[in-house]
Protein backbone atom coordinates (compact mmCIF):
# COMPACT_ATOMS: atom_id res chain seq x y z
CA UNK A 1 0.00 0.00 0.00
CA UNK A 2 2.98 2.30 1.24
CA UNK A 3 4.72 1.43 -1.48
CA UNK A 4 2.21 2.33 -4.21
CA UNK A 5 1.46 6.01 -2.99
CA UNK A 6 5.15 6.50 -2.99
CA UNK A 7 5.58 5.39 -6.61
CA UNK A 8 2.14 7.41 -7.87
CA UNK A 9 3.10 10.38 -5.45
CA UNK A 10 6.90 10.86 -5.70
CA UNK A 11 7.11 11.44 -9.64
CA UNK A 12 5.12 14.25 -8.98
CA UNK A 13 6.71 15.80 -6.58
CA UNK A 14 10.08 15.32 -8.27
CA UNK A 15 8.92 16.83 -11.27
CA UNK A 16 7.54 19.70 -9.15
CA UNK A 17 11.26 19.94 -7.56
CA UNK A 18 12.85 20.17 -11.19
CA UNK A 19 10.20 22.95 -12.43
CA UNK A 20 10.65 24.81 -9.29
CA UNK A 21 14.55 25.03 -10.25
CA UNK A 22 13.81 25.77 -14.49
CA UNK A 23 11.51 28.39 -13.09
CA UNK A 24 14.39 29.98 -10.92
CA UNK A 25 16.90 30.07 -13.47
CA UNK A 26 14.69 31.62 -15.76
CA UNK A 27 13.39 33.99 -13.12
CA UNK A 28 17.11 34.41 -12.49
CA UNK A 29 18.26 34.90 -15.71
CA UNK A 30 15.66 37.48 -16.99
CA UNK A 31 16.22 39.66 -13.74
CA UNK A 32 19.86 39.57 -14.35
CA UNK A 33 19.74 40.29 -17.97
CA UNK A 34 17.01 43.08 -17.18
CA UNK A 35 19.41 44.69 -14.43
CA UNK A 36 22.60 44.41 -17.18
CA UNK A 37 20.61 46.27 -19.80
CA UNK A 38 19.01 49.02 -17.13
CA UNK A 39 22.91 49.57 -15.86
CA UNK A 40 23.82 49.95 -19.21
CA UNK A 41 21.36 52.06 -20.26
CA UNK A 42 21.80 54.27 -17.21
CA UNK A 43 25.54 53.61 -16.97
CA UNK A 44 25.61 52.28 -13.58
CA UNK A 45 27.56 49.84 -12.38
CA UNK A 46 25.65 46.50 -10.78
CA UNK A 47 26.13 43.32 -9.85
CA UNK A 48 24.35 41.65 -11.63
CA UNK A 49 26.87 38.32 -12.04
CA UNK A 50 26.26 37.64 -8.46
CA UNK A 51 22.40 37.73 -8.51
CA UNK A 52 22.98 35.49 -11.25
CA UNK A 53 25.22 33.13 -9.67
CA UNK A 54 22.79 33.20 -6.43
CA UNK A 55 19.77 32.24 -8.70
CA UNK A 56 21.71 29.68 -10.51
CA UNK A 57 22.30 27.92 -7.04
CA UNK A 58 19.36 28.37 -5.29
CA UNK A 59 18.21 26.24 -8.55
CA UNK A 60 20.47 23.58 -7.93
CA UNK A 61 19.45 23.15 -4.55
CA UNK A 62 16.13 22.19 -6.08
CA UNK A 63 17.54 20.23 -8.44
CA UNK A 64 19.73 18.26 -5.98
CA UNK A 65 16.49 17.71 -3.57
CA UNK A 66 14.84 15.85 -7.07
CA UNK A 67 18.32 13.65 -7.52
CA UNK A 68 17.23 12.96 -3.51
CA UNK A 69 13.83 12.15 -3.80
CA UNK A 70 14.98 9.82 -7.18
CA UNK A 71 17.03 7.61 -4.90
CA UNK A 72 13.67 6.29 -3.37
CA UNK A 73 13.12 4.85 -6.45
CA UNK A 74 15.91 3.57 -7.48
CA UNK A 75 15.82 -0.04 -8.55
CA UNK A 76 19.07 -1.19 -10.01
CA UNK A 77 22.82 -0.84 -9.11
CA UNK A 78 23.45 1.14 -12.45
CA UNK A 79 20.45 3.65 -12.08
CA UNK A 80 21.99 4.59 -8.56
CA UNK A 81 25.51 4.72 -10.45
CA UNK A 82 24.15 6.79 -12.96
CA UNK A 83 22.06 8.72 -9.99
CA UNK A 84 25.34 9.15 -8.32
CA UNK A 85 26.89 10.82 -10.84
CA UNK A 86 24.16 13.60 -11.46
CA UNK A 87 23.78 14.11 -7.59
CA UNK A 88 27.97 14.60 -7.74
CA UNK A 89 28.30 16.69 -10.77
CA UNK A 90 25.31 19.14 -9.37
CA UNK A 91 26.55 18.85 -6.09
CA UNK A 92 30.16 20.26 -7.98
CA UNK A 93 28.78 22.87 -9.30
CA UNK A 94 26.86 24.32 -6.50
CA UNK A 95 30.09 24.37 -4.52
CA UNK A 96 32.12 25.89 -7.73
CA UNK A 97 28.96 29.09 -7.89
CA UNK A 98 29.23 29.15 -4.15
CA UNK A 99 33.00 29.78 -4.28
CA UNK A 100 32.88 31.90 -7.27
CA UNK A 101 29.80 34.29 -5.61
CA UNK A 102 32.52 34.30 -2.41
CA UNK A 103 35.59 35.39 -4.20
CA UNK A 104 33.26 37.64 -6.18
CA UNK A 105 32.28 39.08 -2.59
CA UNK A 106 35.92 39.15 -1.11
CA UNK A 107 37.00 40.91 -4.50
CA UNK A 108 33.92 43.97 -4.26
CA UNK A 109 34.85 44.21 -0.45
CA UNK A 110 38.31 45.02 -1.67
CA UNK A 111 37.35 47.65 -3.88
CA UNK A 112 35.29 49.52 -1.58
CA UNK A 113 37.77 49.95 0.97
Amino acid sequence: MLTQVIETVLPVIIDICELMGIVVVAISAAGAFWQYMRNLVLHRRGDVKFALANGLALSLEFKMAAEILKTVLVRDKEELFVLGAVILLRAILSFLIHFEMKEHKEQKTEEHS
